[in-house]
């Protein structure tokens, strides 16, 4: 897997050796940037942006925001395999002043709020695909103010999930790509 676009483009993303960990795909990855760089309903600039990773894996969707401007990546993993990839994806790509990981449960947000330096204007929540628990993420975002007022949710899901997602989700597109969902709302 490669960094597709911006100044680290074409730079290696070390994947989890393990099969625990499902890698987002290019094809997925590249569909969800072209939406948010080139898209009508949206108005998104990764430059000076802050970004929450949550599931963050091997960092894939974090570091692709980095190399296209983003200020800072808050990484939210505690799987130790997908921990020790992301830490070498960072190290390999030199990228430390702009990342922060939290070795933590991602459902447990309020406990991190102290740790955010600011609001967040993207959200990034790639868990594994059983995890059923969305809505209480999405209802802990919005009820805390993570979100900035103009900020991004992106959820990645299977396409055949038929989770109802809250009513504080407004729900802006919702896309497939193979075996992917991908719903973006605020």
């Amino acid at each position: 897997m490669r960094v597709i676009g911006g100044n680290l483009k074409g730079k290696k993303i070390f994947l989890p050796q393990d099969k625990n960990t499902r890698p987002l795909r290019d094809l997925v990855k590249e569909s969800i940037f072209n939406f948010l760089e080139h898209s009508n309903q949206i108005y998104f600039k990764f430059k000076d942006a802050n970004i929450l990773d949550l599931f963050s894996g091997s960092g894939a969707f974090g570091i692709e925001c980095i190399s296209r401007g983003a200020k800072n990546v808050f990484f939210i993993e505690n799987y130790f395999e997908a921990l020790k990839t992301l830490k070498k994806n960072i190290s390999t790509l030199n990228i430390f002043d702009k990342c922060t990981i939290l070795e933590k449960d991602c459902f447990k947000i309020l406990n991190y709020k102290r740790d955010f330096t600011s609001k967040f204007d993207l959200i990034f929540i790639d868990p594994p695909y059983k995890e059923n628990r969305i809505n209480l993420l999405v209802n802990e975002i919005k009820d805390e103010q993570i979100l900035s007022k103009n900020g991004l949710i992106i959820i990645h899901r299977h396409k055949k999930d038929d989770l109802i997602l809250t009513n504080k989700l407004n729900i802006i597109d919702t896309r497939r790509y193979g075996i992917s969902k991908i719903i973006v709302g605020n």
